[in-house]
Parts: structure tokens; sequence; C-alpha cells
């Protein structure tokens, strides 16, 4: 492969991006080999805007550790989600958990789990009985070669599952993307992919340009899945910021806490706000199913 390939979006890929048609695998593979970030961020934020204008979504959420139920705090009244993160050991543990969830959240959305995780511990049965216990959907599904009956089986049972994740870095970027993509077609009802790995290895770490391509490769390759999404807990405002130029246009996990001893201006909802703002974007708050907020009501609304 030249360096001049390596280095430049050829013209029918560009012409593919804004015309709306889907990436050929051979193309999704050559702009994951793309040295030239600032050309593959651009056109992917160019593909961002003609979906979502400057429109930038984010959902404020009360998170619950399931190894530490004792140290759950009382549910903010601004929350619009109740996410249960951490991994249950048992599966009387995954329905404990979401038992008081289901107590705290007061008709809020119950989020909650990896897919995979809750599979390990039981099968169809028991994620009909984690449903039945007030989990609305799971929080994510990680793409792979069981992941499209894992999906069926969650929604037969009850569970929604609308957002694809990724527990680790990947070797081979195109190659994830193009399984997420496959998901996705398969499965339908794919709201999100958060293309930033969830847990990372401290001695192989990725880097701020892997990230951004990643984001930006994301938003260029899946053409049926409307939302890019970033973690704001996880990732921070600096990377979700940049993110936001380069394709994504959802925050997830932003903090439901509305202290302001620090300060209007330092308190989560303002400094989101102002985050995104910072990026010639426009927020606009959503709820736990991806609908769209009245901000005056405070009402869902059909996105």
């Amino acid at each position: 492969m030249s360096a001049e390939i390596l280095t430049a979006i050829p013209s029918a890929v560009v012409a593919a991006v804004e015309s709306g048609t889907r990436l050929d695998p051979d193309a999704v593979c050559l702009l994951a080999r793309l040295t030239d970030i600032l050309a593959l961020g651009a056109l992917a934020d160019d593909a961002c805007q003609r979906r979502h204008g400057r429109v930038v979504t984010f959902v404020r959420v009360h998170a619950l550790d399931v190894s530490a139920p004792g140290q759950w705090s009382a549910m903010p009244p601004a929350a619009q989600e109740v996410r249960l993160v951490g991994t249950a050991t048992t599966a009387a543990g995954a329905l404990d958990a979401v038992g008081r969830a289901r107590t705290l959240a007061g008709g809020r959305v119950v989020r909650g789990f990896d897919l995979a995780d809750l599979l390990a511990l039981g099968d169809s049965a028991l994620l009909a009985e984690l449903a039945s216990a007030g989990l609305h959907e799971v929080a994510t599904v990680d793409a792979g070669p069981d992941a499209v009956a894992a999906v069926r089986t969650a929604r037969e049972a009850g569970l929604g599952v609308r957002v694809i994740g990724l527990a680790a870095p990947v070797a081979d970027r195109a190659h994830w993307i193009l399984e997420v993509r496959a998901l996705a077609d398969a499965v339908g009802g794919i709201e999100a992919v958060s293309p930033l790995p969830r847990t990372a290895d401290p001695t192989t770490p990725t880097t701020g340009f892997d990230d951004v391509r990643s984001v930006a490769l994301t938003r260029l390759a899946l053409d049926l899945v409307p939302h890019v999404q970033v973690d704001w807990q996880r990732h921070g405002p600096k990377l979700a910021q940049v993110a936001l130029t380069v394709g994504a246009d959802d925050l997830d996990a932003v903090s439901a806490d509305d202290d302001t001893s620090r300060g209007t201006r330092r308190a989560p909802l303002e400094e989101v706000r102002r985050n995104i703002t910072a990026a010639a974007r426009s927020p606009l708050e959503r709820d736990g199913r991806f609908g769209r907020l009245d901000t005056v009501s405070g009402r869902s609304g059909v996105e």
C-alpha cells in the first residue's frame, strides 16, 4: 500500500459519504489505515451535520454500583435514567440490584449490565426475570459471533437493547466496525454505537489519535445507526468535546447531580452545556430511551 493512498481519501469514497451511500468493506479498511486524521475527522463531521445539524444530545444518569448497594445514594430529581454499573457475580445478585434500583428509580428507565455478562449468569429465563424485576434495558451489547442471537433472546425476554459498545481496545478497528454494522443490520433498533472501549490496558493505552479515528470511522461506516456516543464520565470532557467535532453527537452518563457548591458554572449541567457550546454545537437533553426532552416541561418527545 503506497503512502499516497494512506494519506489521502479517494474522491470516490468522499462522494459515497456525501451521497449517503454505504461504504463497502474495502473503503472502511482504507479509512481505518488513513494517517490524515484531520481529513477523516472533517469528512465524519460533515456526515454528522448532514444527519443531525449541530444538535448534540446528552442524558443525565444516576449510576449505581451493583457491587456496593449499601453505598447507593438517593435519586437526584434531574436524573433521566438509572444505570446499574459493574458486573453482578450471581443471578441472585443481579435480580436483587434490579429490584433495589426500580424502587429508587421512581418510574425512570432502569438500564444496566453488559448483555454477555448477564447471559454468563443464566439463560433467557433469567433475562425474563430481570425484566419482570424492573430492568428495562441492558446497557450495552458487544459485537461478536453470538451477539445476534443474544440480542434476539434479550428482546424476546422483554429487555430493550439499543446500544452497541466495546469492552476493550481492538487490534483491527475495521474488522470491529464491520462486525458492528452486521449486528446492527441483523437486529435493527440500534440507536447508538459507543466506539471507545469501556476498559483499557494500562500497559498499552489507546492514544487520542486512535480514539478520534475510532469515532470518525464509526460515523462514516454506520449509515443505519443514528448516534455515535461518547461516555462523559469515563472519557472526560476534553476527549468528549473533540469527539463532537469528528462525528459524535451523543454524550452518555452525564452526572444528574445539580450540586452548585463550586459555583453555577462548575455544576454538571452547566459544564456539559458549556463544553457542547464551545464545540460550536447546540446541547439538547434526552431521556433514557433516546427521546428528546422538552426543556420547558421536561417531557419526552419522539426524536
